[in-house]
């Protein structure tokens, strides 16, 4: 059929809204839409590939189809894998005073700071004093957060990103308590991210022996004839057993009595003297000081089991003890799963992973294995609701596909407004990881308007830190990684949506608003 007149002419005579979809599905990215992949990755694949990370990123859809899902996940799971980072944000975050200065030198400057404001006369010179050494406090926690936040955006082995923040927010720490700003760098670059694949009780003993976690919950004052609990008790609550598994009241006193002396060290003018029959007791390890002189050696009963009095050792025996609970493995493989698969996951499933979690010894790579080449997980697709770290970094990832990142802050503030932050929790529970947490018709709308900000390009991504100039621009979402991985798997729905936006950036906002980016 031949159309006359103008062509101009001819679709000026067409509604508006009309002219906008067939532009947004068609001349925006035409080369994409015609020429998807022959071989596309099939809706299960894209399924299991969207859990396996922060949601879907160009590199990841080619190394998946390359490999194949077996290798794939071999790889994902390899903990001796090294972390890969764009230069631009390698870089970045190294240059973070908070990431690149020893824990240990932190606080020797903290303490040195301190004793110089507090010998200052009053007035307003101290005053000043003391509000740059807590601004200072507040931008190592800031550069702690933003390392985080890039990790998880640009990290190459996103399984193993995800593992980081599960267990950053598993083993939680308030960033702004005490001197935890001064270390949380260090607890998640040093403590968690090494141990995220690893053997679970390592990690346990690397949060057991960490400032920020003996900081945040108080053992660092737990001594014989002064004894505090309260790591005791969320150390069998909230990172190993769970509530109802079994454990007594005594059992934590008796926890407690075995963490006596477990803490940190502190500065000193002449070094500790213990005597003869205490000094082969003690133990340093950067901050990390077991003091015998402040330990209770008496015999404990921990769980049913007898535990002799033999100072640190009854740590590790404890830990291992705890950690080789069928509780433990039952309550971590829930967790898990819970996070991965499903608010309610499958009991079959977690019996599986608790399962494997026995046999390997609490080896978290291998309850992964078990959890991500199971069918519940693929059963489950677009039921699991995003938590505001999964929305923003997937929605980033998404919007600046392969572009480097220059500026965190706009993602941290969006987490602070969702009200998840790493380091942002005030009690040990961490984040909740149902949807119930975050699907509150406030959170909606705060939601809605991060994806407006991202889509229309109205934030400082692009603007590099420091930087007088602001960058401009909005992202391109129809991209070869949309058409070929995500709009064949969008509900009618979305596509109606997505065919009445007026514009790329309304497009994009109406994409990253959708209930099926929001869900996995």
């Amino acid at each position: 059929m031949r159309v006359s007149g103008s062509v101009p002419r001819v679709l000026s005579m067409l509604p508006r809204h009309f002219l906008l979809s067939l532009l947004l599905t068609t001349s925006l990215a035409p080369a994409y839409a015609s020429t998807r992949d022959a071989n596309p990755l099939s809706h299960d694949d894209i399924a299991w590939l969207r859990r396996d990370g922060f949601d879907l990123d160009s590199a990841s859809v080619q190394r998946y189809r390359a490999l194949g899902r077996s290798r794939f996940l071999d790889e994902q799971l390899d903990s001796h894998t090294p972390d890969s980072l764009p230069p631009e944000i390698a870089a970045l975050i190294s240059s973070y005073e908070a990431v690149r200065t020893p824990q240990e030198q932190l606080i020797a400057a903290l303490e040195d700071e301190q004793k110089r404001i507090k010998d200052m006369p009053d007035g307003d010179a101290q005053a000043a004093a003391r509000k740059a050494q807590q601004q200072h406090a507040n931008d190592l926690l800031q550069q702690a957060q933003q390392a985080e936040l890039l990790r998880a955006v640009y990290g190459s082995n996103q399984l193993k990103e995800q593992m980081v923040w599960f267990w950053l927010n598993h083993f939680s720490v308030y960033g702004v308590k005490a001197r935890i700003r001064w270390v949380a760098g260090d607890y998640a670059e040093g403590t968690i991210r090494p141990r995220a694949l690893g053997k679970f009780k390592d990690l346990v003993m690397a949060t057991l022996e960490s400032p920020a976690m003996l900081e945040f919950l108080d053992n660092a004052q737990n001594a014989k004839g002064k004894v505090n609990e309260n790591y005791a008790r969320e150390l069998m609550e909230l990172h190993t057993l769970g509530v109802g598994s079994g454990y007594s009241q005594q059992d934590v006193q008796q926890l407690a009595l075995i963490l006596t002396g477990v803490g940190i060290t502190p500065r000193r003018d002449q070094p500790l003297k213990l005597g003869p029959k205490m000094a082969p007791f003690y133990v340093h390890q950067g901050m990390f000081e077991f003091n015998p002189a402040r330990h209770d050696f008496s015999d404990k009963v921990l769980l049913g089991q007898k535990i002799k009095g033999s100072g640190f050792s009854e740590v590790e025996q404890a830990v291992e003890l705890i950690t080789r609970q069928p509780a433990c493995a039952q309550f971590i493989s829930r967790k898990l799963a819970e996070y991965f698969v499903a608010d309610e996951p499958p009991p079959a499933l977690v019996a599986r992973m608790a399962k494997t979690f026995e046999r390997s010894d609490g080896d978290i790579s291998k309850v992964l294995r078990t959890m991500f080449e199971s069918k519940e997980l693929i059963a489950s697709t677009g039921k699991k609701f995003k938590d505001p770290t999964q929305f923003v970094v997937s929605s980033v990832r998404l919007a600046y596909d392969g572009k480097p990142v220059a500026n965190a802050k706009p993602m941290l503030n969006w987490l602070n407004q969702l009200g998840e932050p790493v380091f942002g929790r005030l009690t040990p529970d961490g984040w909740p990881l149902e949807a119930t947490g975050w699907a509150s018709s406030g959170q909606m709308a705060k939601r809605f308007e991060i994806a407006r900000a991202i889509g229309t390009g109205n934030n400082q991504l692009f603007t590099p830190e420091g930087s007088p100039k602001v960058g401009a621009g909005f992202p391109m979402l129809t991209t070869r990684l949309y058409y070929d991985a995500i709009e064949p798997q969008l509900a009618p729905a979305t596509h109606s949506a997505l065919g009445k936006a007026m514009s790329q950036q309304e497009w994009n906002t109406f994409l990253l608003s959708s209930p099926d980016f929001n869900y996995r």
